[in-house]
């Protein structure tokens, strides 16, 4: 049987924040932050916009991966948006 497949994603919330996440299904996640059904961080900070996302891989690898991204600078996390930053993903263990 295969592993789950994920995505990791970075939306811009209204108020020009940026939030990091992982789902199976980008869309669907996407539709529930907009909901106020998404990450705490999100609920008062809605709606948000896709900016980037990679995928599909491992979902252990792709929260290695969020949690890789979460540990960048705000503005190494705009120029990897920006395509101006290439990061290897993190090493399988």
């Amino acid at each position: 049987m295969p592993s789950p497949r994920a995505h990791v994603y970075i939306v811009r919330c209204r108020d020009g924040t940026l939030y990091i996440g992982t789902a199976r299904d980008v869309a669907k996640r996407l539709a529930q932050h907009d909901a106020g059904k998404g990450a705490k961080y999100t609920r008062a900070r809605g709606p948000v916009t896709l900016l980037w996302s990679e995928g599909p891989m491992t979902v252990s690898r792709a929260l290695r991966r969020e949690y890789q991204l979460k540990q960048l600078t705000r503005p190494r996390k705009e120029a990897l948006i920006a395509g101006r930053l290439v990061l290897p993903l993190p090493r399988r263990r």
